[in-house]
């Protein structure tokens, strides 16, 4: 078994992004609260962002969303990013919510909204050089509401063709993260609907294309760690957008609504070397915080995950696998279980300590004084987010 110094080692190198969204008024599509403090800028969200490493450690990078985070100088972002001792992560494109795309971005029958649509991608593939970010994740609405509306094949053509453009742009040290959404918004088709899809498209349009599991994109059941084994086998598991889902996609805080399967999943991670460099599994964070505060939710969802890895990590491969060559079923899942029923919270706790962070995060960041400071310095202005 792996030493504790080893285990506390990567535990250190553990790397978790949070998503900049996560820090402006989010919610559901029918509601949206607003909330006292809320960043009015991608500059705000950043200093946000910050406080969850301060406090965490392995935090160290930001995702943005464009054009909600759309700045006129995003070397300038960078650079600021940097002096609060993070880092501009991935750039997510945002091709779903202009009129125009009502059928469809990439996918749509119409040449002038995909050309539309391609340039807004090729536009990320900018800011990602601007800031130096090596990842572009796509997540497409894209889809139909009726049999007949339009062609599935035909859409999968206009698919693959804007996702040959988009990595031709790429540079060499850049990725494509592809994401697939089981239904919402569209309801008889989504144009990519599960890993399958996504991994095919991958594969087609080269070795830089993987696949990104959001896990709450599926249907109720679905083993999902089933889907991390095969693409980390396959070389395609480009990272995670990590959430809960109680019914759909709730985009609750990871490990919340299922802490078993975050923990099944990152066995999987671990057996496949996922968590090693050369392996570049992205571990990010995918989250709305509507009814709970930003900065606490994004803390405690780098914890969940933090303590799931910690379990994982737990696991006693070598007696694992002598159950399993034995055809030992009980003993096997024992190992698993064993791992699983331990409280890592003090190990993770010393981890913390020898980072010289409080062992407590969530304690920390409430004695901190900061969410106090920004309700009080964040008056006037409109706050980032989305209405509903």
């Amino acid at each position: 078994m792996t030493s504790t110094a080893a285990l506390k080692e990567i535990l250190k190198a553990q790397r978790i992004e949070t998503p900049s969204w996560a820090y402006g008024n989010s919610g559901t599509r029918f509601k949206v609260f607003a909330q006292a403090g809320v960043p009015r800028s991608a500059h705000e969200k950043l200093a946000d962002a910050a406080q969850v490493h301060a406090h965490t450690g392995v935090a160290p990078s930001v995702a943005l969303h464009i054009p909600w985070d759309a700045v006129p100088d995003y070397a300038e972002l960078g650079a600021y990013a940097r002096s609060l001792g993070i880092r501009i992560g991935t750039i997510n494109a945002n091709v779903f919510q202009d009129d125009d795309y009502r059928l469809g971005s990439v996918a749509n029958p119409d040449a002038a909204v995909r050309h539309k649509a391609v340039d807004h991608l090729l536009a990320c593939v900018d800011v990602m050089d601007a800031t130096g970010s090596r990842d572009l994740k796509l997540w497409f609405a894209d889809g139909t509401n009726y049999p007949g509306q339009d062609s599935i094949a035909a859409r999968q053509d206009r698919l693959a063709d804007a996702l040959a453009q988009t990595y031709q742009r790429l540079g060499p040290d850049q990725r494509m993260l592809l994401e697939y959404k089981l239904f919402e918004p569209s309801f008889y088709t989504m144009d990519v609907p599960d890993w399958g899809t996504a991994y095919a498209h991958c594969v087609t349009v080269g070795e830089r294309a993987k696949v990104v599991v959001d896990t709450g994109h599926h249907a109720a059941g679905t083993n999902i760690e089933f889907i991390v084994a095969l693409l980390l086998r396959a070389g395609r598991l480009g990272g995670f957008d990590f959430n809960s889902r109680f019914y759909a996609d709730d985009d609750l805080m990871a490990g919340a609504a299922d802490p078993f399967q975050l923990f099944r999943i990152m066995h999987e991670v671990v057996s496949g070397d996922g968590l090693a460099d050369e392996t570049d599994v992205a571990f990010m964070l995918d989250q709305c915080h509507n009814i709970e505060a930003k900065i606490p939710g994004q803390i405690r969802s780098v914890m969940n995950v933090q303590e799931a890895t910690a379990k994982a990590l737990l696991v006693d491969a070598g007696a694992l696998l002598a159950a399993q060559q034995a055809g030992d079923v009980l003993g096997a899942n024992a190992v698993l279980m064993d791992a699983y029923n331990t409280d890592v919270r003090p190990l993770l706790a010393g981890v913390r300590t020898e980072l010289g962070l409080d062992p407590d995060p969530m304690a920390a960041y409430a004695r901190s004084g900061y969410a106090e400071k920004i309700v009080a310095d964040r008056v006037g202005g409109q706050q980032a987010g989305w209405g509903a």
